[in-house]
C-alpha cells in the first residue's frame, strides 16, 4: 500500500508532467524562441518601376454604322445583295420603281424646251427692237418693255432647269448605293415594301476595317488612373497599346489604340466609356463580339513588390512574417495595392530592405529563431509579368 508521503509526491510529479505537455502544446514564442532555429526560405522584398495593366470587358463595334434609307418614297422591286454580303460604297442595294419620276422627268423636260423656246423669241424681239430704236422708229419705252419680257422669260428657263434636275435625281434615287464599303446586315426589307423617303430604313450596314472595342471604366478606376497620371488620360501615354482577348481565349494579334474618351460618366452606370481602334484586315472581329481587354497602365517609379505567397490574411488585415535583425519571425501589417504578376504591390508596411519568409510559415510564430535560406525570385518562379500570377 502506498503511503500518504508516496501518494502526495506522485501527484505532484503527474502535475509538473501535464503542465510541460500543455506548454509545448501552446507553442509559446518564448519557449519557441529559445528553441531550435525554424528552417525556413525567404526574398528580398523587390523595389523596381512597374506598369500595371488593366483588363475590362468589351464589346466590339462598328466604327462606321449607317441606316441606308431612300431619298425618294416609292415600293422596293429590286434587291441587288443579299444580307451578310460584303459591298463597296457605290454598289448598288435596291431599286424602288421609278415609273412616275421618270414620267416627271419627261414632263419638266418638255417644259423646258417650251420655256428656252420663249426665252430665244423674246431675245430675238429684243434685238429687232433694239434696231427699231436705232432708226427712231419705236420709243424707248417699247425696248425697255421688251428686255424685262426676255429676262422674265430666261428665269423660267432657269426655273424649269432645276425642276428637270430634281426630276433627273430623283430617277437616279430609284437605284439605292451603298454609302460605304462594309457588310450589310441580313435584316433587310423585302421586295414589294413601301419605302417611305427619309424614314424607312431598308438595311443598316457597317464598315468592316477598322472597329471600336467599347469598354466601360468604373469612376474609381478613372480617379486612380489620373492620380498616377497626373494628366488627361487621353493625353498621358495610357492606352498607346491595347490588346484584346476573344471569347474563346484567341489573342488577337494585332494591337489596338484608345482612340475615344467620353465626356463624362454615364448617368445610368457610373462609368465612362471608352473606345479603342483596331485594324480589322481579315474581318475577324465583327459588332457584337464580346472580348476582354488589357491596357498597360502609367508607369510606377519605385514600386514595393512582395510576393503573393509571403502574405496572409488575417480577418481584415494582411500581415507578412519579416526577417529581422536579430533572425527571428517579425509579423508586419501590410496595405496591399494591385496584384503584379506573382506579386502584391505594398502601399505601406515594407521597405526594399526587408526580407520577407515565403516557405515555412505554418511553422513560425513572432519571435521564433528562424533559419533562414535566402532564395531569388527566379529559384521560386515569381514574376513580375502581369500576365502571370
Amino acid at each position: 500500500m502506498f503511503s500518504a508521503k508516496m501518494m502526495k509526491n506522485c501527484c505532484a510529479g503527474v502535475s509538473a508532467a501535464m503542465l510541460t505537455l500543455l506548454l509545448a502544446g501552446c507553442g509559446g514564442p518564448q519557449e519557441t524562441g529559445q528553441g531550435k532555429a525554424v528552417p525556413v526560405k525567404a526574398v528580398k522584398v523587390i523595389r523596381q518601376d512597374i506598369q500595371i495593366a488593366s483588363e475590362y470587358a468589351g464589346q466590339i463595334q462598328a466604327q462606321k454604322e449607317v441606316r441606308v434609307q431612300a431619298r425618294i418614297s416609292g415600293n422596293v422591286v429590286e434587291k441587288m445583295v443579299s444580307g451578310g454580303d460584303i459591298v463597296k460604297a457605290g454598289q448598288p442595294l435596291f431599286r424602288i420603281d421609278s415609273i412616275q419620276y421618270e414620267s416627271s422627268l419627261l414632263s419638266a423636260q418638255a417644259q423646258l424646251v417650251q420655256a428656252e423656246a420663249n426665252w430665244e423669241n423674246s431675245r430675238i424681239d429684243t434685238e429687232r427692237y433694239q434696231s427699231l430704236l436705232n432708226a427712231n422708229a419705236i420709243p424707248e419705252q417699247r425696248l425697255t418693255t421688251q428686255r424685262a419680257a426676255e429676262r422674265q422669260n430666261e428665269a423660267v428657263v432657269a426655273s424649269f432647269r432645276a425642276l428637270v434636275k430634281k426630276a433627273q435625281d430623283d430617277v437616279n434615287s430609284t437605284v439605292v448605293v451603298a454609302p460605304i464599303d462594309g457588310r450589310v446586315d441580313v435584316n433587310d426589307v423585302s421586295v414589294g415594301t413601301y419605302a417611305q423617303a427619309g424614314s424607312t430604313t431598308l438595311v443598316t450596314m457597317g464598315a468592316l476595317d477598322p472597329v471600336f472595342v467599347q469598354f466601360n471604366m468604373s469612376e474609381i478606376e478613372y480617379l486612380n488612373l489620373r492620380q498616377v497620371s497626373q494628366n488627361n488620360i487621353a493625353r498621358s501615354g495610357w492606352g498607346e497599346t491595347v490588346t484584346i482577348t476573344l471569347s474563346n481565349g484567341a489573342v488577337y494579334p494585332l494591337s489596338g489604340k484608345v482612340a475615344q474618351v467620353d465626356r463624362g460618366l454615364a448617368n445610368n452606370s457610373g462609368t465612362l466609356t471608352v473606345k479603342a481602334s483596331f485594324a480589322n484586315p481579315e474581318g475577324i472581329l465583327i459588332p457584337g463580339m464580346f472580348a476582354r481587354v488589357k491596357i498597360p497602365g502609367v508607369p510606377i517609379k519605385n514600386a514595393v513588390l512582395v510576393p503573393q505567397r509571403a502574405v496572409q490574411q488575417v480577418l481584415d488585415k494582411s500581415l507578412v512574417t519579416v526577417v529581422n535583425a536579430e533572425n527571428k519571425a517579425e509579423p508586419r501589417p501590410v496595405i496591399l495595392g494591385e496584384k503584379v504578376g506573382s506579386y502584391y504591390l505594398v502601399k505601406e508596411g515594407l521597405t526594399a530592405d526587408d526580407t520577407v519568409v515565403v516557405e515555412g510559415l505554418t511553422k513560425v510564430q513572432e519571435g521564433t529563431a528562424l533559419d533562414v535560406t535566402v532564395v531569388t525570385p527566379a529559384e521560386l518562379e515569381l514574376a513580375t509579368d502581369s500576365q502571370e500570377g
